[in-house]
């Protein structure tokens, strides 16, 4: 990617950082192929008492993709991507059985100087969404609307800055109609043993509350990578994630409050299977 991507990519590399790969859950995800090439993934996650399931199925096509998921709660969701209808430019078709309300028509675009995504709910008073970001793989700003178009309603207005050079990623985004303002850094400390560092940084103007986290990462091995956080209350977090065979990981994860170290720590654990 040599443009400055779509909105929700702004501040992503420090958010992976914090929280992609931490739960408290026991999950279970295994992919198989047919002979024809399509792609089943099972997934089960205890979470609880509770056990939850859900089955996708994935057929390519050239440049379009049809993805179908059916999970336990009998919600059924398709998906249709149709890639590079010219260059940069992708649509998605979604919609859910039972949801008569939840279909809707995307579409995103990628220059070198822009990315673009727009979407509209297909019912008679559609939620519409715009999101868009100016600038360079360096220095861009964006912002992110929706509106309701049945109250004429701005039901969500955001806005973000990023700037990215060789070993530093930071980031600004301003949420939740301009009550909360997030301000993250991601920092490469070497790219061969995969070491970073990351902090996040939220202020919350309506209660006055901040809440800052900081985390790191480290290949043990180009298998293996541990990865830590801790925030301002008082909760840290680890976990350890390995490749065990191409495409296949396991990870264990664990969080404890040292602020009530009595209570039992929370422990997650993740098992990814692909041929």
């Amino acid at each position: 990617m040599v443009g400055p991507g779509l909105y929700p990519e702004i501040g992503k590399k420090t958010r992976d950082l914090l929280y992609k790969d931490y739960q408290t859950d026991h999950k279970f995800t295994l992919t198989t192929y047919t002979t024809n090439g399509v792609a089943i993934t099972a997934t089960s996650t205890k979470k609880a008492d509770l056990i939850f399931g859900e089955i996708q199925s994935q057929i390519k096509n050239k440049n379009i993709t049809i993805d179908v998921k059916a999970n336990s709660d009998s919600n059924i969701v398709t998906t249709v991507t149709v890639d590079e209808l010219t260059p940069g430019l992708k649509s998605i078709l979604s919609f859910a059985v039972p949801d008569q309300r939840s279909g809707k028509f995307e579409l995103q675009y990628l220059h070198d100087y822009a990315g673009v995504n727009a979407s509209i709910g297909l019912t008679a008073n559609p939620i519409v969404n715009l999101s868009s970001v100016f600038g360079t793989k360096s220095l861009a700003v964006g912002a992110d609307v929706s509106l309701d178009t049945a109250t004429g309603n701005l039901t969500k207005y955001n806005a973000g800055l990023s700037f990215i050079n060789q070993d530093l990623i930071a980031s600004l985004n301003l949420n939740n109609k301009g009550d909360s303002l997030t301000a993250s850094y991601y920092h490469t400390v070497s790219e061969f043993t995969r070491t970073a560092v990351g902090a996040e940084l939220t202020h919350i103007f309506s209660s006055n509350e901040n809440t800052l986290t900081f985390g790191t990462q480290h290949a043990l091995d180009p298998l293996t990578v541990v990865k830590a956080r801790f925030n301002n209350s008082g909760k840290a977090s680890a976990l350890l994630q390995h490749e065990w065979r191409p495409k296949s990981l396991w990870t264990i994860s664990a969080e404890v409050d040292t602020k009530a170290i009595e209570k039992s720590s929370k422990v997650g654990i993740a098992v990814v299977l692909k041929p």
